[in-house]
C-alpha cells in the first residue's frame, strides 16, 4: 500500500470588500469536493484560504463607513466565514492577507528578490489628489472625454464614445473620491522584473502544471515578451510598507497570493505536527495546487512562480483554472435577479442542491458553467431524490417491519455488486482528474442499475405473497449496501447526506475502501427522510429576493424631487436622413482580445466581407473573456471615421446595449446573416 500523499490546496483569496455569491462559490465548492476526496481516500491534504484584505478601495470604503480598515476586513471576513461554512466548504485554516505572517513574509520574499536583482526602480508620472492626499488610479479620476465631450467619465476610457486616452487628456479632471482637481505629479515606483524568468516560464507552463488552453493563452503573451511588473503604491495605502521605503506599500497583488503560504503557517503554528518548510521549500515532495479562475491566470501562472523562483521558493504542482458563471444561459443579471448572493440562496435552498449541480457540470476544462435553474431543480429531484434516496427508501421499510432492522447476509445480485466494485476505479479517476461531471454521470448510472433491479423484483408486491419474506429480506439488504456504496462515491459532494445516512446506516465515519465490504447481519437505526426535493416556488423566491436587494439599493440611490423624469440628453431628435447614412453591416468577429493597458477596451477584428477592420471597443466588463466572442456575428458602423486612439486607430464601432457594467449585451443580426451584408 502506497504511503498518503501530503497536498496542499488553495482557492484564490475572495476579496474583502463585498459579498460572496454564487459565482465565487463556484470555486470554493469545487476545491471543497476535490479536497473531501482526497481526505476520503486517506491523503493528508490540507485546504487553506483567506481574505484579500488590502487596497485602496478596501480603505475608502473603511472611511466612508466611518470604521478603521481593520474593523472592515473583520466585518467582512465574519460573513464570508459564515458563507463557506454554511455551503460546507471545510477550510483547515481561512485567515486574512493582513497578518503578521504575511508581512514578515512578504517582505522576506520582496528582500531576497531585491538582494538578486530582481527589482528596479524608476519615476511614474500620475495624477495626485491635492485635498485627499493621495496619487490617483484611472478609476478614481473622472472628466469630460477629450473625444466626443461626455462629461463624468473615467481616466482610460469614454464609455459613450469608446474612445481611450490618458489620464491627462481629459478636460476638467477631477477625483471621483473628493472632487478636486488634481495635479501631476512624479512619484518612485518599484518594478519586479519578470522578464527574468521569461526562459523558466516558457518551460514551466508548458511542464503540465496547467491545462492546455491555459498555457497556450500564456504563450500569446510570452512570445510577445513580458514586461516589468509595477508592485508598489504610494500612501496613503492599506497594505503593507515595503521594507526599507516609508511611505511605500506593496501592490496588493504582490502580497495577495503570499497569503497562501501566511495562512499555511498560521495553521502550522497552531498544528505543530505540521512543517512549514516541508512545503514550501525548494525542491519539495509534498503537493501543491491552486484553485482559480480564468480571470486571474496572468498572476498565478507568471508572476507567483516567478516571485517563488526568485525568492527560492517551490512552485505549484499545478494551477487549476476554471470558467465563470452564467445563470440561465447569461451573465449574472441584478436585474433579472440571478445575481444571487450566497446568503440569498442559503436563506431559500440546501447547499448540496448546489454542490451536486455544479458537481454535476464542472469538467476538468476551463469552460464556463451555466446554471440553469429550471434543470438545477429537475436534475436534483430526479437524482439524488428520485434515484439515490428512493433506493433507501423503497428498502428501509421492509428490513425493519420484516426482520426488526436486521441486514440478512448474503448477495442476491452478484452481477450488480460486481458493476459497483468495478466502477470504483473510474470514479477515483474522475474525481482526481477534477473532471466532477463524468463522475456524477458513473455514479448515477450506478444508481439507474440498482434501481431498475429493485424494481424488477418488486419487494413490495412480493412481502404480499406467503413464503416470499427471505427474498425480501435478501433483495432489500442488497439494495441499502448499493445505497452505502453510492453514498460513498458521493461523500465529496454531499457530506450532509453522507453523515445523515451514516447514522441511518449505523456505522462510522465512510472512508473510500469501505465501498469494497457489504454490511451482513447489520442492525440499521430508523430510517428518516435524507432528502427533501426542491420546490420551483422557492427558486422563484430567491430570485424575487435578489431583485428586491437591487431595488432597495436603487432606492438608496434615487435622486429626490417631484417626480419627473429629466429628459435623457441621447434622446434628441435627429433627421431621417442623417440616420439613413449609417452603414450599418454584419460583421463576424473573428479575434477578440484585451487591450494591454486599458480597463474596459477590448480590440476586436472584423471581417466585413470585402475587408477586416480593426475596432476598439468598452465592452470589456462584460465579456472578461474575450475569446468567448470569437467566430460570432454581430453589427457595426462601417463607416464611422477611424478614430486614432492610444492603443491604435479603431476603424469602426460595433453595436451594444444596456445599463453598462457587467450588463453590456452585443447587438447580433438574426441567424442566416453573413458578414458584410447591409443592415436596411
Amino acid at each position: 500500500m502506497s504511503e498518503p500523499r501530503q497536498i496542499l490546496v488553495t482557492s484564490a483569496l475572495p476579496y474583502a470588500n463585498g459579498s460572496i455569491h454564487l459565482g465565487h462559490m463556484l470555486e470554493y465548492i469545487q476545491t471543497d469536493m476535490w479536497v473531501r476526496y482526497q481526505k476520503l481516500r486517506g491523503n493528508q491534504c490540507l485546504y487553506v484560504c483567506a481574505d484579500d484584505a488590502h487596497g485602496s478601495a478596501i480603505m475608502l470604503r473603511a472611511e466612508k463607513e466611518g470604521i478603521t480598515p481593520e474593523q472592515l476586513i473583520a466585518n467582512v471576513q465574519a460573513e464570508h466565514s459564515a458563507d463557506f461554512a454554511d455551503f460546507l466548504v471545510d477550510f483547515d485554516n481561512f485567515h486574512s492577507t493582513h497578518s503578521e505572517e504575511n508581512r514578515e513574509l512578504s517582505s522576506l520574499i520582496y528582500t531576497r528578490l531585491r538582494d538578486a536583482g530582481h527589482i528596479a526602480t524608476r519615476s511614474v508620472t500620475q495624477y495626485f489628489d491635492p485635498e485627499k492626499g493621495m496619487f490617483l488610479a484611472d478609476r478614481f479620476i473622472k472628466g469630460t472625454c477629450p473625444k466626443c465631450a461626455t462629461e463624468d467619465q473615467y481616466g482610460d476610457n469614454c464609455e459613450k464614445c469608446g474612445a481611450t486616452y490618458a489620464p491627462t487628456e481629459l478636460k476638467n479632471p477631477k477625483s471621483a473620491i473628493s472632487g478636486a482637481t488634481p495635479v501631476l505629479r512624479d512619484s518612485q515606483h518599484f518594478f519586479f522584473k519578470l522578464p527574468d524568468f521569461q526562459a523558466m516560464l516558457q518551460q514551466w507552463t508548458r511542464s503540465g502544471t496547467l491545462q492546455d488552453a491555459v498555457a497556450n493563452k500564456l504563450a500569446e503573451w510570452l512570445d510577445s515578451g513580458l514586461q516589468e511588473w509595477d508592485i508598489s503604491r504610494d500612501a496613503p495605502y492599506f497594505g503593507f510598507e515595503i521594507p526599507g521605503e516609508p511611505g511605500k506599500y506593496f501592490y496588493v497583488w504582490l502580497d495577495a497570493p503570499i497569503g497562501y503560504m501566511a495562512s499555511f503557517k498560521n495553521l502550522c503554528a497552531r498544528r505543530p505536527e505540521l512543517d512549514f518548510d516541508a512545503f514550501w521549500r525548494e525542491g519539495s515532495e509534498t503537493e501543491l495546487y491552486h484553485f482559480i479562475g480564468k480571470d486571474i491566470v496572468n498572476f498565478h501562472a507568471l508572476f507567483w512562480p516567478a516571485m517563488l523562483e526568485g525568492a527560492g521558493f517551490r512552485k505549484p504542482t499545478a494551477v487549476n483554472v476554471h470558467g465563470y458563471l452564467t445563470v440561465n444561459g447569461a451573465k449574472m443579471s441584478k436585474s433579472r435577479g440571478t445575481f444571487i448572493k450566497a446568503r440569498t440562496y442559503l436563506d431559500h435552498l440546501q447547499p448540496e442542491y448546489l454542490r451536486y449541480y455544479y458537481a454535476a457540470k464542472l469538467g476538468r476544462g476551463v469552460d464556463d458553467l451555466d446554471l440553469n435553474l429550471e434543470d438545477f431543480v429537475q436534475k436534483v429531484n430526479s437524482d439524488l431524490v428520485g434515484k439515490v434516496v428512493n433506493i433507501a427508501s423503497r428498502c428501509a421499510g421492509f428490513i425493519h417491519k420484516g426482520n426488526d432492522g436486521v441486514m440478512v447476509a448474503g448477495d442476491a445480485a452478484p452481477e450488480l455488486s460486481e458493476a459497483f466494485l468495478a466502477a470504483a476505479p473510474s470514479i477515483a479517476e474522475a474525481y482526481e482528474a477534477r473532471d466532477f461531471g463524468r463522475a456524477m454521470r458513473e455514479i448515477m448510472a450506478l444508481a439507474d442499475r440498482a434501481n431498475a433491479w429493485i424494481a424488477d423484483k418488486a419487494p413490495w408486491s412480493l412481502a404480499k405473497q406467503e413464503g416470499k419474506q427471505d427474498e425480501v429480506q435478501a433483495i432489500c439488504a442488497q439494495g441499502i449496501n448499493l445505497f452505502r456504496q453510492l453514498v460513498i462515491f458521493l461523500k465529496p459532494v454531499l457530506p450532509i447526506l453522507a453523515a445523515d445516512a451514516e447514522a441511518f446506516l449505523n456505522v462510522a465515519p465512510l472512508t473510500w475502501n469501505d465501498h469494497q465490504s457489504r454490511l451482513e447481519n447489520h442492525k440499521l437505526n430508523p430510517f428518516k427522510a435524507l432528502m427533501s426535493r426542491i420546490e420551483p416556488a422557492k427558486v422563484e423566491a430567491m430570485v424575487a429576493a435578489s431583485k428586491e436587494d437591487l431595488l432597495a439599493a436603487e432606492a438608496k440611490t434615487a435622486p429626490a424631487g417631484n417626480g419627473e423624469l429629466t429628459k435623457d440628453p441621447l434622446s434628441a431628435e435627429i433627421e431621417f436622413d442623417t440616420f439613413a447614412a449609417v452603414d450599418l453591416r454584419v460583421a463576424l468577429i473573428v479575434k477578440a482580445e484585451a487591450v494591454p493597458g486599458a480597463d474596459k477596451l477590448l480590440q476586436l477584428t472584423l471581417d466585413i466581407g470585402d475587408e477586416r477592420r480593426n475596432v476598439f471597443s468598452g465592452i470589456k466588463s462584460a465579456y472578461p473573456d474575450p475569446s468567448q466572442l470569437e467566430g460570432r456575428l454581430t453589427m457595426m458602423v462601417a463607416n464611422l471615421k477611424p478614430r486614432k486612439m492610444r492603443f491604435g486607430v479603431s476603424e469602426g464601432m460595433v453595436m451594444a446595449a444596456g445599463p453598462g457594467g457587467e450588463e453590456i449585451y452585443l447587438l447580433s443580426p438574426d441567424s442566416g446573416a453573413k458578414p458584410g451584408q447591409r443592415i436596411k
